[in-house]
């Protein structure tokens, strides 16, 4: 006989730390959105959110609410150009991956990560998308294949997916 299907405490599912995988979120204008960012971030291993250029930043009631307070729990720091951030990461070793549909970009799954590689996944403005300095700065632009007439989605939507992508591949 098998046991009941039933839901448990939130609480006892924890994950094991975070995943050598950031977020570059640039112009993400609207607080709903970047508190979106901070809840994906927390639930999928994402060890820090860099906010740059218009993007609002914590404290801030409509990021709070959104996150649920996850930007509590995510190390977080805020730049002005976020060319900057690019430049210190790359130095660093993180390759850097933007989420946007362009001329070379590859679709998410076709694309592969090498074990031990430190990801930072960027993201850009919801009417305008990555900008075109970041996009040059990328070592490589993804997307996601879309199947409906929209060619785009909500930019907290789109990198829940592809943040899932590559903690799965990270964690294998």
């Amino acid at each position: 006989m098998t046991s009941a299907n039933r839901q448990l405490d939130h609480s006892s599912h924890r994950g094991v730390g975070p995943l050598p995988l950031r977020l570059l979120a640039h112009d993400v204008d609207i607080a709903l959105n970047v508190g979106a960012l901070f809840r994906i971030a927390d639930a999928l291993g994402v060890e820090h959110v860099h906010l740059s250029g218009s993007s609002p930043r914590p404290p801030d009631p409509k990021i709070r609410k959104t996150s649920r307070s996850a930007e509590r729990h995510v190390a977080w720091s805020h730049a002005a150009d976020p060319l900057e951030t690019v430049a210190t990461l790359k130095a660093q070793g993180w390759r850097v991956v933007s989420l946007e549909l362009s001329t070379r970009s590859v679709a998410l799954q076709d694309w592969a990560i090498a074990p031990g590689e430190r990801i930072c996944l960027v993201v850009g403005a919801e009417n305008t998308g990555v900008c075109q300095a970041l996009l040059d700065a990328s070592d490589v632009t993804v997307h996601i294949p879309m199947r409906g007439h929209n060619s785009s989605m909500n930019v907290a939507n789109a990198c829940a997916i592809a943040t899932y992508e590559i903690a799965r591949q990270l964690a294998r």
